[in-house]
């Protein structure tokens, strides 16, 4: 859809073209929405622990899990929790060739992997025949920290032409082998470096790209170094798949990422809490409000919007664009609008319970139609 035909213009992103690949059952590139991801941290030779988490990304809404496999102990366990993960599991492999063929046998979707880091091109080619022979597909991960010795001789430092000669090098391994199954990242801690790598590669090659900001730091300050990195490169219209990396439990990962594609327009899971930072004016005590809120509604994946507003300066404006609203008022009480409309005053007083259940009610209902909708298209 061209910007004059969209009815927003200003808030429409054309999305690059890539051709699309398959990491298990879900879709990656193309027209397929933008899958998020993010990686354990448990032990893998420890399937119960790993696949605990797992269980907790997947509640989180994550599409893809990554899974570090560094011994044999980790991809004898990866078995097991391949067998248990209900979305598909990209299986990390670094320097030894036999993980990722093992890795592949015991179920991965798709290997991540660094083919000029496997060894001799017998080796490179016995791991792309157990990607082909398995259905696995593959990420080519380019890292400014880990670049080859001869790059960083002939550029002196990590810098977007080092990182994306690393990539095209790597590709060409893969289709060489006559394997186009590969998505690829160039991915930095310096968010410039990262988004110049990117933007580059984008025009050197149409294959999907995998997004981040590597090693982006604690939960506060990685989020906004991820938001603003990934966020300029998804506005441009590059990304296919994304992971935000933190210091912090992997679930935030996920809840990140997702509110990075919301903010977009992207992608849409949850309730898209609008409210304001609160000041003298408010009816009521916003920021509690809203903290219980978020608390509350985490268990909602249906995409709907919820506007908390202070008082009337902005409070029934931003309510005409939610799905439901309130404004603070004065005594004690303030307004619930339904749909962009006026519906019934409401008390401060068992407000959030309220609100929970309006919540509640309207995500049914949305389900209820989207899934009459997949009826009547079947």
């Amino acid at each position: 859809m061209s910007d004059h035909t969209h009815v927003r213009p200003w808030r429409h992103i054309e999305r690059r073209k890539s051709r699309q690949i398959r990491v298990g059952s879900v879709l990656v590139g193309g027209d397929a929405p933008i899958s998020v991801q993010s990686m354990t941290n448990t032990p893998t030779s420890d399937a119960a622990a790993t696949i605990d988490q797992i269980r907790q990304l997947e509640e989180a809404g994550a599409d893809i899990v990554r899974v570090s496999c560094p011994d044999v102990e980790s991809t004898e366990a990866f078995k097991v929790i391949a067998r248990e993960a209900k979305v598909p599991l990209v299986a990390d492999i670094h320097f030894h060739y036999k993980r990722g063929i093992e890795a592949a046998q015991a179920g991965a979707a798709c290997l991540r992997i660094n083919p000029g880091n496997i060894g001799s091109p017998d080796r490179v080619r016995d791991v792309i025949q157990a990607a082909k022979d398995h259905g696995c597909s593959m990420r080519i991960g380019v890292n400014a920290g880990s670049l080859e010795k001869e790059l960083l001789e002939k550029y002196g430092e990590p810098c977007p032409d080092a990182m994306v000669e690393s990539a095209l090098n790597h590709a060409r391994i893969l289709q060489d082998h006559d394997f186009h199954e590969f998505k690829i990242s160039v991915k930095a801690s310096d968010p410039f470096l990262t988004v110049a790598a990117y933007q580059q590669l984008a025009e050197a090659i149409d294959c999907p790209l995998h997004l981040g900001v590597t090693e982006a730091g604690p939960l506060r300050t990685g989020t906004i170094k991820s938001a603003i990195g990934m966020g300029s490169m998804l506005w441009a219209g590059i990304g296919d798949t994304i992971r935000v990396s933190l210091a912090a439990d992997p679930v935030e990962e996920i809840k990140v990422g997702f509110d990075i594609l919301k903010s977009l327009g992207l992608r849409h899971r949850g309730v898209n809490i609008i409210a304001c930072p609160s000041c003298a004016r408010q009816g009521f005590n916003v920021i509690e409000t809203v903290t219980l809120l978020e608390e509350k509604l985490a268990h909602i994946s249906t995409p709907m919007s919820l506007s908390v507003i202070g008082c009337v300066v902005n409070g029934p404006g931003e309510a005409l664009y939610t799905d439901i609203g309130f404004t603070g008022g004065g005594k004690g009480a303030g307004m619930i609008y339904l749909n962009g409309k006026i519906a019934h005053k409401q008390a401060n007083d068992g407000m959030i319970d309220h609100i929970v259940d309006l919540v509640e009610q309207k995500a049914a209902e949305l389900d209820a139609a989207r899934a009459a909708e997949l009826q009547a298209a079947e």
